[in-house]
């Protein structure tokens, strides 16, 4: 098989393994198989064995010490403290974009997306487009962590947010319609505009807190599941993997 050809099956079946584990179809604690995941893929076990290491890189996946992987189980802890850490992380990005201070040009794009974000709402309180507001936010703090300037900064940001449940919208509400969930949205916007108000002003101090209670909004919305509403631990995908 050409190189190629083995990127392409690696990158599938990356991407086909993950949604399997998140959606619980490969429930935690489950040994994976290189040969039996390759004839299920329908590819070969090189691009398998690819996938399976950038798994566990990516933190969903365990290897085991005589060789092989299982699928990673969650503690509540573990997820909390990846939330804490992109807090940091991004807190760590907007103190420095203020302190450095920001071209007025990348200031501007960063603004025109939270201009956006404001058009996902409507006039009652759990009145959001949800799908807009998912796809903005993730371009929000991409573009947060290029403010810093900082290109080592950016990609820690970056590696914190690919920690499993530590991505900004890991914990958004979803089509599921969870009112409590749709209410945190505005406080969250609320967060964005003071955020990017802080940075232009050069209050680094101010800047890093917001930046840091922003990402408590997803622990938040993850304490609300396990104490008042754990029967959405089997209707959200990826939750079965965590253990309170």
């Amino acid at each position: 098989m050409k190189s190629s050809e083995v990127a392409t099956h690696g990158r599938r079946a990356v991407i086909e393994l993950r949604e399997k584990i998140i959606n619980g179809e490969l429930p935690g604690g489950m040994r994976l198989f290189e040969v039996s995941l390759a004839e299920a893929l329908q590819i070969s076990r090189t691009p398998v064995r690819e996938a399976l290491s950038r798994l566990a890189e990516e933190g969903l996946l365990d290897r085991l010490p005589n060789g092989g992987f299982v699928v990673r189980r969650f503690g509540f802890a573990d997820v909390v403290d990846a939330i804490e850490l992109r807090g940091v992380m991004e807190g760590t990005a907007a103190r420095l974009a203020a302190e450095r201070g920001v071209a007025p040009e990348a200031l501007a794009r960063i603004e025109a997306v939270v201009t956006q974000l404001d058009g996902c709402f409507g006039p009652h309180e759990d009145d959001v487009d949800f799908d807009a507001y998912a796809d903005l936010n993730a371009t929000f703090h991409f573009e947060l962590a290029g403010l810093s300037g900082s290109e080592i900064v950016r990609r820690e940001v970056e590696r914190a947010t690919a920690l499993p449940f530590a991505s900004p919208s890991a914990f958004l509400p979803n089509k599921m319609d969870i009112a409590a969930f749709r209410r945190s949205l505005r406080t969250a916007q609320e967060q964005h505009h003071a955020m990017l108000n802080a940075i232009a002003a050069r209050e680094g101090t101010r800047a890093e807190f917001i930046a840091r209670e922003h990402a408590r909004t997803a622990r938040g919305n993850l304490e609300y599941i396990f104490s008042q509403d754990p029967e959405l631990l089997r209707k959200i995908p990826g939750l079965a993997l965590i253990r309170h």
